[in-house]
Parts: C-alpha cells; sequence; structure tokens
C-alpha cells in the first residue's frame, strides 16, 4: 500500500491506513475484534442462503443438482480471488477487507433478494463468493498481523470463530424469524449487518506498515527490536527475496493446506446441506435443522476460544491438533452409523453436534496459529501469499465436495424437487387414494381414458363397484392423485436409497479426517511444552543480544 501523502485528511484516513508504529493493545485489541465480526458477518452473509434453500429451490423452480452449482460456482469464484488476495502482502490488507464488506452488503440487501430468475441469482451469489475469497486471505493476514505468535492460537481462536459464528447467527436468525419472514428477508438481514460492520470498519481499521508485517514477532517483548528493524527496511528486504510464491509451494504448507481443507468436508456438509439431509432424511423443517445445528455452532465457538488460550499457555499446538482429529473422528463414525437409523432422537443429534463441535474447535484453531507459523518460518514477508494458498485449496475442495456430493447422494435431487410435493398429495388425497388402492385393476383401466371418455361398459362397472360418492372423491383428487402417479415411485425409492447414500458420504468426510492426521508431522512447532519454554528463552535471549547490538550502532 503507498505511503500516507502530506497531510492527513478524511478521505486519506479512510484510504491510508498503515501504522508505523506496532500499536499499544488498547488498539491492538481494537482491530483484532473489528476483523473477527467483520469474519463472522461476512459468513452470515455467505451461508444465508443454505439456511433458506428449499423456499430457494422452491421459489426460482430449480433442481437441488442446480442449486448445488449455484455453490460449486461461487466457490470457485472465490478460490481463484483467494490468489488475487495473496498480493496483500504488496497492497496491504484492510482496504480489502474494508470495501470487501461494502460490496458484500449492498450485494444481499438489494440483487440476490430481486434477482428475478436463477440464472442472475447464480451471478450475483458468484459475486459475494468473489468478495468472499478475498476477505478469507486478508482477514487471518491481519489476525496474524496483530498477534505474536505466544497469543497466536487465541487470536486465531477468534478468528476462527467467524464461519462458526457465522454459521451460528445464521441458524439463530432464521429459526426465530422464519415464521414471520420470507427468505428475501431473512438474506436482506444479512446485508444490513454486513453494512453496519462496514461503518465501523471504514474509520476504525488500520494495518501495520510492510517492514514491520514483514518480520516474525514471537512476544510483545520483541516490540522494540521488531520497530528497529523495520526502521532499517529489514522487513521490506525480506519480502524482496525471491518469489512469494515459489517458497510458499513445499509439503508443509500445500501439504497442511489439502489436510485441513479435506478435514473440514463434514463442516462443508453442515454449513451446505444439513436442512436438506434432516428435511428428507428425518422430516424435520428448515427451523428445526437450523435450532439443532446450533448445538454444533455454539459448542465448535466456545471451544476455539478455550483451546486457543491453552494451546498458547502450554505454547504447543500439535498435540491439541492430533487429540481434536481423533474425537472428531470417532464421533463423526458414530454419526455416520446413525444415517440409517431413523429412530434417532433429537437430543442424540444434539449431544453428538456437540461433541463434533468441541473436537474440531480442538483441532483447528492451534491448527491455524500453526500454519501461519509454517509460513513464517518459509517467509514472514510472503504471509498473504501463504494464506492465499490455503484459501484457494480450501475453496477448491468446497467446490470439488459440492459437485461430487449429488454424484454420491443421487436420492437428494427427487426429495428435494418432489418430496414435499408428493407427501402433501399423499395428504390431501388420503381418502381417494384409499379407494384407488381397493379397486387398482379398475382405475388403471379408468387411467386409459381422458375424464369422461371411458367406454360406457368401464364406467357402469365403476359405478357399480365404487358408486358415485367414491368417483366423485377420486374425481376431485385427481390433480393430487396424478402427481403421486408421476413422481410417488420416484420419491419412495430415492426414501429407500437416501439413508444409505448419506451414510456414505459421512463415510467420506471420516476418511478426509484421518487424511489430516500424517500432516500434523510436517508442521512448525513443537511437541513438548518444556522444548517450547526452552525455545523461548532461547529467543529472549537473541532478542537481547541484538537489541545491545542495534544500541552500540545507535539505531
Amino acid at each position: 500500500m503507498p505511503t500516507r501523502p502530506g497531510r492527513p485528511g478524511v478521505a486519506s484516513r479512510l484510504w491510508y491506513r498503515e501504522l508505523p508504529h506496532y500499536p499499544a493493545p488498547p488498539r491492538r485489541y481494537a482491530n483484532l475484534a473489528i476483523v473477527v465480526v467483520t469474519t463472522v458477518v461476512l459468513y452470515y452473509m455467505l451461508y444465508v442462503q443454505y439456511a433458506v434453500a428449499t423456499s430457494i429451490i422452491t421459489h426460482y423452480g430449480m433442481s437441488y443438482t442446480y442449486f448445488v452449482w449455484v455453490s460449486v460456482l461461487g466457490n470457485l469464484v472465490g478460490a481463484f480471488t483467494s490468489l488475487v488476495a495473496g498480493l496483500a502482502d504488496r497492497w496491504g490488507r484492510a482496504n480489502l477487507v474494508v470495501y470487501g464488506l461494502l460490496v458484500a452488503g449492498l450485494l444481499l440487501v438489494f440483487a440476490l433478494p430481486a434477482a428475478p430468475d436463477k440464472t442472475l441469482y447464480t451471478v450475483v451469489f458468484c459475486l459475494v463468493g468473489l468478495v468472499e475469497g478475498i476477505v478469507l486471505v486478508a482477514t487471518p493476514a491481519l489476525i496474524r498481523d496483530f498477534s505474536p505468535q505466544l497469543g497466536r492460537a487465541t487470536a486465531m481462536g477468534y478468528w476462527t470463530m467467524g464461519p462458526v459464528l457465522g454459521s451460528l447467527v445464521v441458524t439463530v436468525v432464521t429459526s426465530t424469524t422464519l415464521d414471520s419472514s420470507s427468505w428475501q428477508d431473512e438474506l436482506r438481514y444479512s446485508g444490513v449487518a454486513g453494512l453496519v460492520v462496514f461503518a465501523a470498519a471504514l474509520f476504525a481499521l488500520r494495518e501495520l506498515s510492510p517492514g514491520l508485517r514483514g518480520q516474525v514477532m514471537v512476544s510483545l517483548r520483541d516490540r522494540a527490536l521488531v520497530e528497529a528493524r523495520a526502521r532499517r527496511g529489514g522487513g521490506a528486504a525480506v519480502a524482496r527475496a525471491g518469489s512469494p510464491w515459489r517458497q510458499m509451494l513445499h509439503l508443509d504448507v500445500v501439504g497442511s493446506a489439502v489436510a485441513i481443507s479435506v478435514f473440514l468436508l463434514l463442516y462443508f456438509a453442515a454449513v451446505g446441506n444439513f436442512v436438506v439431509y434432516f428435511s428428507a432424511n428425518f422430516g424435520y423443517s428448515q427451523q428445526r435443522t437450523n435450532a439443532l445445528a446450533n448445538w454444533y455452532w455454539g459448542a465448535n465457538a466456545i471451544a476455539l476460544v478455550v483451546v486457543g488460550l491453552l494451546s498458547d499457555r502450554l505454547r504447543v499446538r500439535k498435540p491439541f491438533m492430533l487429540v481434536g482429529a481423533a474425537g472428531s473422528i470417532a464421533a463423526t463414525s458414530y454419526f455416520a452409523v446413525l444415517a440409517t437409523r431413523h429412530a434417532t432422537s433429537y437430543s442424540t443429534f444434539a449431544w453428538l453436534f456437540v461433541a463434533i463441535g468441541v473436537f474440531s474447535g480442538v483441532a483447528y484453531a492451534p491448527w491455524m496459529a500453526s500454519f501461519t507459523e509454517t509460513v513464517e518460518r518459509r517467509n514472514p514477508a510472503a504471509t498473504a501469499a501463504g494464506l492465499a494458498v490455503w484459501g484457494w485449496t480450501l475453496r477448491i475442495v468446497v467446490a470439488a465436495s459440492s459437485a461430487v456430493l449429488p454424484l454420491v447422494v443421487t436420492s437428494a435431487s427427487p426429495l428435494v424437487e418432489h418430496g414435499e410435493a408428493v407427501a402433501a398429495a399423499q395428504h390431501e388425497a388420503g381418502p381417494a387414494l384409499a379407494v384407488v388402492n381397493a379397486h387398482p385393476d379398475l382405475f388403471a383401466r379408468l387411467a386409459k381414458y381422458p375424464a369422461g371418455k371411458a367406454p360406457q361398459e368401464l364406467a357402469a362397472r365403476a359405478a357399480r363397484e365404487v358408486g358415485p360418492s367414491g368417483l366423485a372423491l377420486v374425481r376431485k383428487a385427481q390433480p393430487q392423485l396424478d402427481v403421486l402417479r408421476r413422481y410417488g415411485p420416484e420419491v419412495a425409492r430415492a426414501s429407500r436409497q437416501g439413508p444409505g447414500q448419506w451414510q456414505t458420504w459421512w463415510w467420506v468426510t471420516v476418511g478426509g479426517q484421518v487424511v489430516f492426521v500424517p500432516f500434523v508431522f510436517v508442521m512448525a512447532g513443537r511437541w513438548s511444552p518444556r522444548r517450547a519454554r526452552e525455545d523461548e528463552r532461547r529467543h529472549r535471549e537473541a532478542v537481547a543480544d541484538e537489541e545491545l547490538a542495534l544500541a552500540g550502532d545507535g539505531t
């Protein structure tokens, strides 16, 4: 980002956001808080469409497959804008976040709810994905800049609450307002929230200068040394040391990014498909499913912060990642087993979601801290480039999993598209259906002729066997019976196949969590708290020696 020119005015403050000195704790915490709240509201805007998925599908006459491809395209756009956001090491991060919020808020308030057809809805959603891909990289880069390594897991725990609390906000708002609000209103609520946070970020969000952010800061005790190095151009020198992208293309960075992306396959499915899954297989309404998901998001959010604090206190990341992965694998495996057990109670799912949420939080917050430290090990001045590799990988995995899921769960399309209509038809045409089922051969022959055009002999037989009142009942329910004839067999077949197909997908998510485990071993960080404390002591001694040398040079 360019240096602030001349005397600062209002317009200058709204564009030139660099801090020449590492901020004091109150200002640092304020910036961290703005970034976290920004992340929460952005994911609220991104995820709200999934909470009202069945309403959107019905409104636009989409097939379930079409709706899935809306998500696929949005994530693909986000993947490649994540790479663009990797240039934030040169451009800065704050303006990407601030003005990205403005664009997303306007799209959710005005454009997406008013889309006249499914094609334009898809285009606008892709624009929302474009913003999300940029902010996905810029916000954790800001968190890294404002959090020394010894507080990094806590800070990243708060940042990681962004997607989780965004999901929680979605489910809380929709589960309490859908009785009186349309799906368009739900989108607008999220857009208004985004514009409110934009107004706060516009005036308050700042970022470090390139010289400051291009260095490793282990603890706040390093502040004087980091600022002295920045004055000597140390951060800029590191930034020029070779291609940042080439420096990031190593197993510890790329492999770890792939590992966490497949670890989160269950999370992606929870965001995008829980409403569809519980509606089709357990008969839950949108509100009931969103209320159930609150247990997952709430437990996950608490675990992220608590484990972040513990990780920083003990100075280690890897043991938490391993324990969290093992617990999540066990809980998700049990969830997969329950997919074919229709009698499973709401409370069983709720407590299981608490377990999955806690264990995935135990793994994820320390992973985020360790990943930024792994990137710093390669080049601290290329943090945004490293996070761009992660952001691109994450969005590609989301897009791929969204595209593959309908190929595995083929039952989802008929159940989403026709399940509600078939259920309504069965309810409304119940008495007529009983009459038809009592005389299947007769009504099969009558169905070959238009109404009132049956041969006289067949009509007389129908009047004799069924009676005028029965025939009138069937005639009145003919539209519903047509729905049952057209879609009933397909929906019935999907209902039988669906639980097993979903169970297959849940086992795929378990496999993704298993893949995560070996990549824990290639990341930066110690296993032993004692060894980590020894590293910290040696670092303090090195900092003290460098400060003495700088003092001797008169810097």
